[in-house]
């Protein structure tokens, strides 16, 4: 799934009345299958991008064209059900539902997708990142990088053509770390899905063959 962002622009309000700019792209292009690794500073706007793109934050102007389709100008229930269907998201706060254990939140990810959940398959991802053990355990009985490893198998779980992720390994060990990258990439290369990744680490970025500053294309 190819991703083409044009002018895009996105502030916010500051509390004196002021609008604070953000986003200020004048393009950036992802092709179908690309794997990509997007580092910036804390507070430059990467989660900020990838919260555009999945089109959980409205932009204030430009577009964003995902597979041909201009996200920027669906309803907020057809966005909703678009990232469901199409798109994975790693969250770098993992957003995983506390009264569910492991194995439900990667269920109801895939029920999110309209084509019922699969038990099979999340038993399966689960078990790839090492949590086989810990599938009916809620997340406040895991620890931060088991609950990172949940909130991976859970974005994988809808087989996505588009995967954001943010910051995904930034809990885990340097065990995990690798196993977590192994992962999403094997994936995304397996099913020709692409990826962008934003990291600040040096160790996750030089595993990518393209590598992208944020400062380089945003104008903010």
């Amino acid at each position: 799934m190819s991703l083409s962002i044009r002018n895009l622009r996105k502030s916010f309000l500051e509390p004196d009345g002021n609008r604070l700019p953000i986003l200020d792209v004048a393009e950036f292009d992802i092709a179908a299958g690309e794997q990509v690794c997007l580092v910036g500073s804390s507070g430059s706007g990467k989660s900020t991008l990838l919260n555009v793109i999945a089109g959980i934050t409205t932009a204030d102007s430009g577009t964003i064209q995902i597979d041909g389709i201009e996200i920027t100008r669906l309803p907020e229930p057809s966005r909703d059900r678009f990232r469901a269907q199409k798109l994975g998201y790693v969250f770098q706060t993992f957003n995983l539902l506390p009264a569910f254990t492991a194995l439900e939140n990667v269920l109801l990810g895939m029920s999110f997708s309209g084509r019922g959940a699969n038990k099979a398959r999340a038993v399966e991802l689960l078990g790839r990142v090492g949590l086989q053990h810990r599938l009916h355990q809620r997340p406040t009985k895991l620890s931060v990088g088991e609950q990172q490893r949940v909130a991976v198998a859970r974005a994988l779980a809808n087989q996505p053509s588009l995967l954001l992720a943010d910051e995904p390994t930034a809990n885990v060990d340097v065990a995990n770390q690798d196993n977590i990258l192994k992962l999403l990439r094997e994936a995304c290369t397996e099913s020709k899905v692409s990826l962008l990744l934003v990291t600040h680490s040096p160790d996750v970025s030089n595993q990518f063959k393209r590598v992208e500053k944020l400062s380089d294309f945003n104008r903010a």
